[in-house]
């Protein structure tokens, strides 16, 4: 007879013996006499005696990684564990991180609400839709109000109709027993395309372009310019000599008529 105690033991020790590690086999809990090595950058090293094989991870100074043991032989990877697996739950954390959580809110409407207390809710369901949540629209019907289901739906559909701006109808409404329910779902907001680096220096390539033309036009019309006011100033000039020579001519005519008097 064996007693309760034993038995539990050797259930526990047998239950013990399934149990799958997540974690791969390292260094000396790798058994096999042969695996199929492979180097840090991926390269095949070929089949090796495990024993050659830890020893090769040893003057590296690496971990002897088993990471295909259903192959025949193991294949196994020099690499660095520790830091392999410090990389791997960075990475986990930062997939959690981008994981958006969605919510659902409730908010819940009577077929006979008020206009001040519809724009109430209203305005709740709006700010969970900015939120990023989602929202169940209950209306609820008391008595004999569930005979008249149309009116509950004419508020609910006004009710999506006042916010199709921040969201889309995911569920239209729909009764069940004695309430009818619609879900919204909020609507991202794109966000404007980020330029990259490349497209930033091609358009300050560009603007510098157009001022260097900007300038050397600016320093071409300066030239013209300067050579129209030298030709105006000779134009003056040839003018007063002509004003200055024309009484000159007159006392000429006026000496020769006197001789000839």
């Amino acid at each position: 007879m064996v007693l309760p105690s034993l038995m539990d033991h050797r259930e526990l020790t047998r239950s013990k013996e399934f149990v799958i590690s997540k974690e791969p086999r390292v260094n000396e809990r790798i058994r096999v006499r042969e695996v199929r090595l492979v180097d840090p950058d991926g390269g095949q090293v070929g089949i090796k005696s495990i024993e050659e094989a830890r020893w090769l991870a040893d003057q590296l100074g690496l971990d002897l990684v088993e990471v295909a043991p259903d192959a025949r032989p193991p294949v196994v990877r020099l690499m660095d564990y520790g830091k392999f697996k410090y990389e791997a739950s960075v990475k986990a954390r930062e997939a959690r991180k981008r994981q958006t959580r969605t919510v659902i809110k409730e908010v819940q409407f009577r077929p006979k609400i008020a206009s001040s207390d519809f724009e109430v809710k209203r305005k709740r369901v709006e700010r969970f839709l900015r939120d990023g949540d989602k929202v169940k629209v209950t209306m609820r019907f008391r008595g004999r109000e569930v005979t008249h289901p149309e009116l509950g739906r004419n508020i609910l559909v006004r009710l999506a109709e006042a916010v199709e701006e921040f969201s889309t109808v995911e569920t239209m409404p729909r009764l069940e027993g004695r309430q009818m329910t619609m879900v919204l779902a909020g609507v991202r907001q794109q966000k404007p395309a980020r330029r990259t680096d490349r497209e930033d220096k091609a358009v300050e390539e560009i603007e510098d372009k157009a001022v260097e033309e900007a300038s050397s036009d600016a320093a071409t019309e300066q030239p013209a310019t300067d050579q129209a006011a030298n030709v105006d100033d000779t134009k003056n000039q040839t003018g007063d000599d002509a004003a200055t020579e024309q009484p000159a001519t007159e006392q000429e005519n006026e000496s020769a008529e006197a001789e000839d008097a």
